[in-house]
Formats: structure tokens, C-alpha cells, sequence
């Protein structure tokens, strides 16, 4: 799976203060850690002090850190101490620390529901922390050059087919269609006319650039060798029948390194979580106190992405 970052959205209109409570906990953990003190020691090498709330240094990399949290900004992207972004994060992590303090001086972080949350804050940083030191460590410009390497390969074997499709209720509507085609009638035409797919059917019918592999099995098997210019069909598809035109086959054109990296990153860092939490709970005694799911119901997390595939661009 990918990286579990728990990035709050920006808040809309009205919500500040259910945000900046929901990040009280954070800030109360770094206060747990930290006994609350005042150190003047930079965080990171070239870190900037930008504010004091009750004797407590506020640093630049808190700010970045909260804008990133909040999803305003990417990791590793810079933030200018002088833009109104910062201004704006800045005035909340004060916000964030002012509550802090109020919380600790009416004694709201000893109560046991408070230490629990604070607890389990504490082991989401941890694994964060964890993954970003252990895993993201073993991503480096060759593992992603490598990755990209052997999809372009696989690129190269590969071709994509460019068709439009007529998708009608019935074979006897279909089988007209092709009588239609066949007296001469333009494919576009016929298609904004008589098919029944909305989502193609304003575009003459184009489903633009896909190889077989990712095109339902009825597709695929209808146009695997069928030259560019040939009509297929009609043929049974879900919700109907398809009459199809093949438009162009091509090699298939991999994107450039840069555009491939993030889905490349993204799925390198799923396999290092991945392969970390199998080594983990190998070596660990974990026991589910709850009845096995029925088979029926588990599935693959919606967060699990597939592998980076090297497509081009239609």
C-alpha cells in the first residue's frame, strides 16, 4: 500500500477551530516528548526561527511541516517565509500552541481518554517517522530508473489500438447499423445518431489509445487481429451490442521518466510498507480478538495501487 499520510484538507469557512482541535493532539504529543520545554536548538540544519508563543520557539520547519499536513503544499516542496501561505499556517500552528498551552494548564492532557488519544497520535508519528526513515531511505533516482526501465521494455512489446464504437440495445438495431456503414455512411455520424453510450457518443464514438490487455475480454477478442480500417462487429458487450471501427494501431509510447516517477514512487514506497509490515508481523505475536470475516467481504484495499504501467498519453 502506499504511505498512510494523514493530510487533513484545508479547512473551509467556519471549520478552523474543528481542525485546529483535531490537531491539538499532535501538538500535545510533541509537548509529552518534548516535557514542554523551551528549546532553542533548530530542529533542522538551517532552520529559521519565525515566532515565540509563551517562551516556545515556533521554527519554519513547524510551518512547512503543517502545510504539507494540510495537503497546501507537497513534500519537499519549499515554502518562502515571505509568501501569504506561510503568514496564513503560521498564524495557526500559533493558534495550535495557544490551545495547547490552555489545554495543559487546566489539566485536560492527564485525563486517561486524553493520554490514550495522545498515545495513539504518538504511534501514528512513530510509523510515519518509520516509513520515511527505513523506507523512503531505499527509493533513490536508480530503483526508480530501474522500475522505469524494465516498464518501458514491456512498452515496447506491447501495441495499442485506437477504436470508435456504435453500441446499440439489440443484434437486430446493431446489425443495421452495419448495413448503415456499409452504404457509405460516415462511422461519427452514425454513431452521435444511433448509439446507445452517452459517454462516446458526442465524440463520433472514440475510445481513443488502449492496448487489449486492459479493454474488456469481448473487446479484445473481437479486435485482436483486426487491421486499422477494418469494422467489427456487431458483437455482444455489456448493456448491449457493439458495432467497432478500428482506427490506428501503434507501438505503445511510454511516458518520459518524469512523468512516470510519481506513480513510480508511489508504487515503490507500497511495496517497502508492504514488505516492512509482512517482516514485522512475522516476527511479532499479534492476536484479532474478533470473529474471521466471511470470505465474500474481503477485498483489496481501494489504497492499494496497481503496478506502474508505462502508457502513453492519448
Amino acid at each position: 500500500m502506499t504511505q498512510r499520510l494523514s493530510t487533513p484538507r484545508p479547512s473551509a469557512p467556519g471549520t478552523a477551530p474543528l481542525r485546529t482541535l483535531a490537531v491539538l493532539a499532535f501538538t500535545l504529543v510533541l509537548a509529552a516528548c518534548s516535557g514542554g520545554g523551551g528549546d532553542d536548538r533548530p530542529p533542522e540544519p538551517g532552520d529559521r526561527a519565525v515566532a515565540r508563543v509563551a517562551g516556545e520557539t515556533v521554527w519554519a520547519s513547524d510551518v512547512k511541516r503543517e502545510a504539507v499536513a494540510q495537503g497546501l503544499i507537497g513534500e519537499g516542496e519549499p515554502l518562502d517565509v515571505t509568501s501569504g501561505l506561510f503568514r496564513r499556517v503560521l498564524d495557526e500552528v500559533i493558534d495550535q500552541k495557544l490551545l495547547a498551552r490552555e489545554a495543559e494548564r487546566r489539566g485536560l492532557d492527564n485525563s486517561p481518554a486524553v493520554q490514550r488519544r495522545l498515545m495513539i497520535t504518538h504511534d501514528r508519528i512513530l510509523g510515519d517517522v518509520l516509513v520515511e526513515t527505513v523506507v523512503n531511505g531505499t527509493i533513490t533516482d536508480q530503483a526508480v530508473q530501474t522500475l522505469y526501465d524494465e516498464q518501458v521494455r514491456m512498452a515496447r512489446t506491447s501495441e495499442e489500438v485506437r477504436v470508435r464504437q456504435i453500441v446499440t440495445r439489440s443484434e437486430v438495431e446493431a446489425t443495421q447499423v452495419v448495413g448503415i456503414l456499409s452504404a457509405g455512411a460516415a462511422f461519427e455520424a452514425v454513431a452521435a445518431e444511433r448509439s446507445i453510450d452517452d459517454s462516446t457518443r458526442y465524440s463520433g464514438g472514440d475510445l481513443g489509445y488502449s492496448t487489449l490487455d486492459v479493454m474488456p475480454k469481448a473487446y479484445a477478442d473481437a479486435l485482436r487481429d483486426r487491421p486499422a480500417g477494418s469494422t467489427v462487429g456487431p458483437f455482444q458487450v455489456e448493456g448491449g451490442w457493439a458495432v467497432v471501427r478500428v482506427e490506428d494501431r501503434r507501438r505503445e509510447t511510454p511516458p518520459t521518466l518524469e512523468q512516470a516517477r510519481p506513480q513510480i514512487v508511489r508504487y515503490l514506497t507500497y511495496e517497502g510498507v508492504r514488505r516492512l509490515l509482512e517482516d514485522l508481523r512475522g516476527r511479532a505475536e499479534v492476536d484479532v480478538l474478533l470473529e474471521p470475516e466471511a470470505p465474500s467481504s474481503a477485498q483489496e484495499p481501494a489504497s492499494a495501487p496497481a503496478a506502474p504501467a508505462a502508457k502513453a498519453g492519448s
